[in-house]
């Protein structure tokens, strides 16, 4: 491909970075005589109806990020199209995403983590008092400048006004930042941007994601678990337990348990602090040099028209014990009163027993009304190739696959918990005390204390567990 060498009125002078629909390039304004940044993708050599999606997605960036003048956000100069090409040009900005500091390890102190946040939340505050909400808040949209100061980019997916991108039965923004209401189809406005800072200022103080996993582990637990404090998780330097109660509001499942605005937010966040702020981040935590690897997003990545390419480790297979067939019926069955994030909630609740009756409960807690709840219920017998519904007298109905060899009616014991715990550390280390106490005191059957670890574990590791303490409680080895 031969190199282009102009893009409008502006003198290409290098690529930063190359995606999957585009390039970014560093270009000359021979006008204003100043450098910009060129984000380009391709108008053709995809199918129509996912251009126009991108295309759309772009032109809602450039009008959304041009609304907006702030020190705190990456400003857009100009749009345009030519020669197979849509481009936008915007500030050139020297320095790495968040996402590229978690990556390389780097732990930010309660002063650095403070001041991110707080650039961050003034942003925010004026983009929504201009009635523009981001939508896809994350740490790959973060970027910190070389002078330690905080911009905000991709607005690809912003709201603007009463304009709304979002494609029915499609989800937008990225799993483990998106806010409930994405998954749920609730009503979308900027408390999801709260929600979606509040995760970040956790992966800030604890060097964790509060809701990691595959795609589908991330949507269960943005909107049913909620994760430990951040002053339980992080120990040195240790988090302040001022802390835990201003992101415990901020990712609240309800947007209205929620901080009413960013800059409510922001006065909480001052408050815990109790100290002066820095207007930028310190000289040992920056990263000068420019990120190892020059590559750029998708427009949107993890959109329903530009879905996020699985990875390794993003694994959908069933949990150990369970008939795939049988949870496809029963996912499809939950679907017609949840949508999507039926498979999600299934599987979840498949690795904490292995009983379909208690596994049909379960979900039917989930739902809202109790007519939902009986309709639900009575599709129960019109499972094929399930055991039919347990009676007072009658077998377990469970799972037909493969299950695990773990006990199914032992009691548990303090034997057993502390055999577990040593099984378990094997594989994730001193956390597996925690684990162990929490799963131990909601249940005293053998059976579900041991599903309740496994789901600490990927899917490979969880088969192995799960037939290890099996064997060994079989075995009465206990050691």
């Amino acid at each position: 491909m031969a190199q282009i060498e102009r893009i409008g009125k502006y003198q290409i002078t290098e690529v930063v970075g190359r995606g999957a629909m585009g390039v970014v390039y560093k270009a000359f304004d021979p006008n204003i005589r100043r450098t910009v940044a060129i984000k380009t993708i391709r108008l053709d050599g995809t199918e129509e109806d996912t251009t126009q999606a991108l295309l759309a997605r772009f032109r809602n960036e450039a009008q959304a990020a041009g609304r907006l003048t702030h020190p705190g956000i990456v400003g857009v100069h100009e749009y345009g199209e030519e020669n197979g090409l849509a481009y936008i040009a915007m500030e050139f900005i020297q320095g790495n995403s968040l996402r590229e500091y978690f990556a390389r390890g780097t732990r930010f102190g309660e002063s650095d983590a403070v001041s991110t946040m707080t650039q961050l939340l003034e942003a925010l505050s004026y983009a929504h008092e201009q009635g523009v909400w981001h939508r896809d808040i994350k740490p790959a949209n973060l970027i910190v400048m070389r002078n330690g100061k905080l911009k905000i980019a991709d607005f690809g997916i912003a709201r603007i006004d009463s304009s709304n991108l979002t494609q029915t039965g499609f989800v937008i923004g990225t799993p483990g930042y998106m806010a409930p209401e994405h998954y749920t189809g609730g009503t979308i406005d900027w408390r999801a941007d709260v929600f979606s800072a509040g995760v970040v200022m956790y992966e800030l103080l604890t060097g964790v994601k509060p809701f990691a996993g595959s795609v589908e582990a991330a949507a269960y637990k943005v909107c049913h678990d909620n994760p430990l404090p951040p002053s339980q998780v992080r120990r040195d330097p240790p988090v302040p337990p001022a802390y835990d109660a201003v992101i415990a509001r901020a990712i609240a499942k309800k947007p209205v348990e929620r901080f009413e605005s960013a800059n409510a937010f922001l006065g909480a966040l001052l408050d815990a602090h109790a100290a002066p702020v820095s207007a930028t981040l310190s000289e040992e935590t920056i990263i000068s040099e420019a990120p190892r690897a020059a590559k750029i997003e998708p427009t949107n990545p993890g959109s329903g028209s530009n879905p996020a390419t699985p990875t390794a480790g993003r694994s959908t297979a069933p949990p150990p014990g369970w008939d795939p067939a049988l949870l496809k019926q029963i996912e499809t069955q939950l679907a017609r009163f949840v949508g999507p994030v039926a498979k999600v909630m299934v599987r979840r609740a498949g690795r904490r027993t292995l009983d379909v009756d208690e596994l049909y409960a379960t979900m039917a807690r989930e739902l809202d009304t109790e007519e939902q709840r009986k309709a639900f219920m009575a599709t129960r017998g019109a499972l094929s190739g399930a055991p039919r519904a347990a009676s007072g007298t009658g077998p377990r109905a469970s799972g037909t696959g493969p299950r695990p060899g773990i006990p199914t009616d032992a009691a548990l014991t303090a034997e057993r918990i502390e055999a577990a715990q040593r099984r378990l550390a094997t594989y994730i280390g001193p956390i597996a005390k925690i684990l162990v106490k929490k799963a131990a005191a909601q249940t005293t059957s053998s059976e579900r204390f041991y599903l309740l670890l496994a789901e600490s574990l990927s899917d490979m590791d969880r088969t192995r567990f799960l037939t290890e303490v099996g064997a060994d409680a079989s075995a009465g080895r206990l050691r």
